[in-house]
C-alpha cells in the first residue's frame, strides 16, 4: 500500500512541475505542425496547467509515418521477447520512482482526489505494465494437427501501427490497459489521450523513452477529436484503433475504419451498470458499502459505475439507510487534500450535463454542488424505466434506485438497457447468484462484491458498450496481434498429396 503524503507536500509537487503541453513524436517533444496550442485546465480551480499542441492531420500523418518506420525496420518488433520485456519492466521501475509526481499530475488535469490517484490509479498502472511485460515470453505459438507430411505452424505477429484512444476519467489507467499488451505484441502505437487530460501520458511517454522504448515505436498526438482523433480513425497505415470512450464516439471510429482500410477496432464505451440485491442479502451494511463506492467512486465517472440500485422492496428502505450513513465518510473538495474521496468533475461543461439530469428528480440525499464544478454524492429514489436516469448514462456520482418484487422482474429490469458493461448482485443464496450472474447480459458480473476483477480478467461489455475485443488479461494480447499459419511440405515426394 502507498503511503499518503499530506496536502502541503501534494501542492509542493504540483508548484515544482515543469508542465510541458508538447506532442511526444519519434523520441521527441514537439509542438503542432501549425504551433496551435488549446489550454488544459485544473478543474477544480480554473487554473491553466499547460498549454496542449494543437495537433490535426498534419501531426497524426507525421506521428504515424515514425511509427511505421520503426514497425518496418523491425527495431522494437523484431527485438528478442526478453529484450522488450526488460524495456517495460525498466518503464515501470520508473513510474514507481515518478509515482506521485504521477498521481499529482493526473489529479490537477483531471480533478481525481490524490490519495485516490497515488493508492489505486498509479499502482495499478504499473502493476498492469509490469503484468504484461511479464507476460510476454510467455506466450506460446502453436501446432496444428496433420498429416506427417506436412508441420502447419500457427504464430502470432504483432498487428501494426495502433492507434490508443484514450478517455479523460483514468487517463493512466486505460494507457496501460493499452500499451502494456500494444507494446508487449511488438506494436508501434500512437496515443491520442483526451484533451482534458493529457499531461501524465506525455510523463509516460518520456519515461518510456528513458526506460529504452525506441524512438518512434510510442508516439503521443495532443488534441481534439475531430483535429487528431478522427485522422487518426481514418489513416490507411494505422492498422488497428483501439477506443475507451463514448458509444457515440465508438460509432464513428467505425465509420472510419469502413471508410478507409478496415483496419481493426476495438472499443470499449458507456455503461448503465446494475446493482440488483435481493432480500435474502446477508449483510445490509456491507451492500451499501459496496454500493456507495460502485457509485461514487472517481465522481461517478467510470463506465462501469454502478448507476441503477434496483432493489428488493422489502428491504428498500434498511438499505437506503445504510447507504446514507456510508456516504457521511465520502468527503468532497480539494483533490489534493488526501483525505477527501470527492475530486470535481472533469470540466464545466460535465458539471453542467450531470446536474441536468438532477433537476426534477426525487432526491433522497445529496445533490449538493460546490464551485459550479463539485458535485457531492446523490441517490435518487422511485425511479422507474421511463425515467431518463434510468436509460442514460449520467457519468456523475448519481446513483438511481429502482424496486422489484420477484427474480424475473429483477432480471427485466437489469437487462433494460441497451448497454451491457457490468452488473453487481447480492443474496445469499448461490443458486440465485449463479442465475442471475448467467442471465445478465454484461460483460463484468460481480458477486456480493463491486468490481471488475484485475488485471488477469477480461473487460468489456455485450451491446453498445463494447466491440471487437477486450481490455486487460491474456485477452488482451489477442487484439494487438496477427493469426499466421506457416504449412511447411516435408513430404518425400512431389507428387504425394499435403492436407
Amino acid at each position: 500500500m502507498t503511503d499518503l503524503l499530506t496536502t502541503e507536500e501534494y501542492k509542493a509537487i504540483a508548484a515544482g512541475l515543469d508542465l510541458s503541453g508538447n506532442a511526444f513524436i519519434d523520441g521527441a517533444f514537439r509542438p503542432a505542425a501549425s504551433g496551435k496550442t488549446i489550454p488544459t485546465v485544473n478543474p477544480a480551480t480554473g487554473e491553466t496547467l499547460a498549454q496542449l499542441a494543437a495537433c490535426d492531420a498534419a501531426d497524426v500523418d507525421l506521428a504515424v509515418a515514425r511509427a511505421k518506420d520503426a514497425f518496418d525496420d523491425g527495431r522494437w518488433r523484431k527485438l528478442a521477447p526478453a529484450g522488450r520485456k526488460e524495456t517495460l519492466l525498466r518503464l515501470a521501475r520508473l513510474m514507481e520512482r515518478n509515482l506521485h509526481e504521477l498521481a499529482v499530475l493526473e489529479s490537477l488535469d483531471s480533478g481525481k482526489p490524490v490519495g485516490e490517484c497515488a493508492t489505486v490509479d498509479v499502482p495499478d498502472t504499473i502493476h498492469t505494465i509490469r503484468w504484461h511485460a511479464e507476460l510476454i515470453d510467455k506466450i506460446y505459438d502453436s501446432t496444428a494437427p496433420v498429416a506427417t507430411n506436412a508441420l502447419a505452424l500457427v504464430i502470432r505477429e504483432p498487428i501494426g501501427v495502433v492507434g490508443l484512444v484514450l478517455p479523460w476519467n483514468f487517463p493512466l489507467l486505460m494507457l496501460a490497459w493499452k500499451i502494456g499488451p500494444a507494446l508487449a505484441a511488438g506494436c508501434s502505437v500512437v496515443v491520442k489521450p483526451a484533451e482534458q487530460t493529457s499531461l501524465s501520458t506525455l510523463r509516460v511517454a518520456e519515461l518510456a523513452a528513458e526506460a529504452g522504448v525506441p524512438a518512434g515505436v510510442f508516439n503521443v498526438v495532443t488534441g481534439t477529436g475531430k483535429d487528431a482523433g478522427e485522422p487518426l480513425g481514418l489513416h490507411m497505415d494505422v492498422d488497428m484503433v483501439s477506443f475507451t470512450g463514448s458509444t457515440a464516439t465508438g460509432r464513428r471510429f467505425l465509420r472510419y475504419a469502413a471508410d478507409s482500410n478496415l483496419k481493426r477496432v476495438v472499443l470499449e464505451c458507456g455503461g448503465k451498470n446494475p446493482a440488483v440485491v435481493l432480500e435474502d442479502a446477508e449483510d445490509l451494511d456491507l451492500v451499501a458499502s459496496h454500493v456507495v463506492n460502485g457509485a461514487f467512486w472517481n465522481m461517478g465517472e467510470n463506465c462501469s459505475a454502478t448507476s441503477r440500485l434496483i432493489v428488493q422492496a422489502s428491504v428498500k428502505d434498511a438499505l437506503l439507510d445504510r447507504i446514507v450513513a456510508h456516504m457521511r465518510e465520502w468527503r468532497m473538495g480539494d483533490p489534493l487534500d488526501p483525505a477527501n474521496r470527492v475530486g470535481a468533475l472533469v470540466s464545466k461543461d460535465h458539471y453542467e450535463k450531470v446536474t441536468s439530469y438532477l433537476e426534477g428528480a426525487r432526491v433522497a440525499v445529496g445533490s449538493g454542488t460546490e464551485g459550479g464544478i463539485f458535485v457531492e454524492p446523490t441517490v435518487l429514489d422511485g425511479v422507474t424505466p421511463e425515467d431518463r436516469v434510468f436509460r442514460e448514462e449520467i457519468f456523475g456520482p448519481v446513483l438511481a434506485v429502482t424496486t422489484f418484487e420477484t427474480l424475473a422482474e429483477a432480471v427485466v429490469l437489469a437487462n433494460d438497457t441497451p448497454y451491457g458493461l457490468a452488473a453487481s448482485v447480492y443474496t445469499g443464496s448461490l443458486r440465485n447468484a449463479i442465475r442471475l450472474s448467467r442471465e445478465i447480459r454484461a460483460g463484468v458480473v460481480t458477486v456480493n462484491c463491486f468490481g471488475e476483477g484485475d488485471v488477469t480478467t477480461p473487460f468489456g461489455g455485450y451491446k453498445e458498450s463494447g466491440f471487437g475485443g477486450r481490455d486487460k488479461s491474456i485477452f488482451a494480447h489477442d487484439q494487438y496481434t496477427e493469426l499466421k499459419t506457416i504449412w511447411i511440405d516435408v513430404s518425400d515426394r512431389p507428387d504425394e498429396f499435403v492436407g
